[in-house]
């Protein structure tokens, strides 16, 4: 399968797609920038180009990692350091209700994250300059209670659960392993196992999504694309991707039947010196764009966060 263009590279980072059902939106992340994009779908969309007029951009932070919708209305993000809420109708009217700082060390930041089939949100980090062992998978509560899920981890990434909610699939990047874990009633893991290894030339395991047959789609960065993934681990499916450093992927779209893709033009020389970031660069001039491939199989409802 090959991903189509579906907006120009608008982003220096971009990252965590997710499908806002109830304003029929895509949502993504420009995390380095701290910003929130969104793309409401047009009536009866098929497919073409979305026009960059059409691309909200709203700055919520100075690192703006992980965004999903609330229950309630609004969003929980995961800033910096920090979880954050936005009531319903906040967005680009006033800031995030930041929580406490979860830690203190300025060179550690939030990378990527998702919420259980409970409505707990799950938000790993990484430190900027991909130390080993030192980031940490959170769960922020809906009580907003914050608590450790797995320490000793490198740069936390791509969560989802399964169907039925018995076990989650995860990254950590450096291990080039895709994970499951088994996690309790409480939202401890309780059983990680190494399910596949994506050889390093292939690209590093990143963001990823799960779609109504149980399979796993791992976006590969460095990888130009987007692989599936069975239960058991076998590849099912590639999805080639027409910017190299694939970033997340996300069902979306009313039926839940799209794919949409985020890239990177994070560390690749400008085309020109002192370009805007997501400007076109010669090593790879679709960086920072979103794209999208309509699969044939559809993805799973997302689950907003609780509190």
């Amino acid at each position: 399968m090959e991903a189509r263009q579906l907006t120009s590279p608008l982003a220096h980072h971009g990252e965590g797609p997710v499908w806002d059902e109830r304003a029929g939106a895509l949502r993504w992340v420009d995390m380095l920038r701290g910003d929130l994009l969104s793309w409401t779908l047009p009536e009866g969309w098929d497919g073409e180009r979305a026009a960059d007029d059409d691309v909200e951009r709203h700055h919520l932070g100075d690192v703006l990692a992980v965004v999903r919708p609330r229950e309630r209305g609004g969003f929980v993000v995961a800033l910096e350091r920090c979880f954050a809420l936005l009531d319903e109708g906040d967005l680009g009217r006033v800031p995030p209700r930041r929580l406490p700082d979860v830690w203190d060390d300025p060179t550690i930041r939030f990378n990527e994250g998702a919420c259980d089939p409970q409505g707990r949100f799950y938000a790993g980090s990484m430190a900027y300059d991909a130390r080993e062992g030192a980031a940490t998978l959170y769960r922020l509560e809906p009580d907003h209670s914050v608590h450790v899920v797995l320490e000793g981890l490198t740069i936390s990434n791509g969560l989802a659960w399964s169907p039925d909610g018995s076990c989650a699939y995860y990254h950590d990047t450096p291990t080039q392993r895709l994970w499951r874990l088994v996690v309790d009633d409480a939202g401890e893991v309780v059983e990680r196992r190494a399910l596949r290894e994506t050889p390093e030339e292939r690209g590093g395991p990143d963001g990823l999504a799960v779609d109504e047959e149980g399979c796993v789609w791992a976006a590969l960065f460095g990888g130009s694309a987007v692989h599936r993934i069975s239960p058991d681990g076998d590849l099912l499916a590639v999805v080639d991707v027409g910017a190299r450093q694939v970033t997340a992927c996300a069902f979306g779209g009313p039926d839940l039947a799209d794919l949409f893709i985020t890239t990177s033009a994070e560390g690749l020389e400008e085309a020109e010196p002192g370009a805007e970031p997501g400007a076109d660069r010669d090593d790879d001039p679709l960086a920072g764009a979103l794209f999208t491939v309509r699969p044939g199989v559809r993805g799973l409802r997302v689950r907003p966060f609780a509190g």
